[in-house]
């Protein structure tokens, strides 16, 4: 189910209306669809290069109100709805167990969740039910989701297709780099 899921998501990149339906997947992933929008996004850029920082914005614009929309099922349907959610991703047993460390650390689980292949949409929850002053999640989703989108759309502009192997078979490594050299470079911040 999931693979035809993700060819139909694919298949929407080459729509006429592809930036719509790039617009709802990016918005309905960061809450409750399991199909991230960088599928779109790589077909999307290669054919039109010139479009690629629109594609980016409309891309985290919509992947931000999405977490919002998340952010609200965590905050008012938690018990009805939320719940299904994380236990659907295989998260259920860990989150209550998160509550203090997110406490503590959320605007950097936030930031780190929206840069990196983790399913987003499980912070997003997660940041409403467990109250995550909404400033600090519009924030911190608007820094990495669009430092993800914006950079994914950046190296396809620049380098076109042979980019795209080297994206899709390294995401999740280059996006675990990318939060190391961002904290890396927030704590040496801190030590100066």
């Amino acid at each position: 189910m999931i693979r035809k899921l993700y060819d139909r998501v694919i298949g929407l990149a080459a729509h006429p209306q592809a930036i719509w339906w790039l617009a709802l997947v990016s918005f309905a992933e960061s809450s409750i669809f399991p199909i991230p929008p960088d599928v779109m996004i790589v077909p999307m850029v290669l054919s039109d290069r010139g479009a690629a920082l629109r594609i980016a914005v409309v891309c985290t614009i919509s992947s931000v109100l999405g977490g919002l929309a998340g952010y609200a099922i965590g905050y008012f349907f938690y018990d009805t709805i939320g719940a299904r959610i994380v236990e659907f991703y295989g998260y259920a047993g860990k989150f209550e167990e998160f509550r203090g460390t997110y406490a503590e650390y959320g605007a950097w689980i936030v930031a780190m969740a929206g840069l990196t292949p983790f399913p987003y949409k499980v912070i997003t929850i997660a940041s409403g039910v467990f109250s995550l002053d909404l400033i600090v999640f519009v924030v911190a989703s608007l820094l990495s989701r669009g430092g993800r989108f914006g950079i994914e759309a950046a190296l396809l502009w620049k380098f076109g297709e042979p980019i795209r192997e080297f994206i899709e078979k390294r995401l999740e490594i280059l996006s675990i780099v990318f939060v190391v050299l961002l904290f890396g470079g927030f704590a040496l911040i801190k030590l100066l």
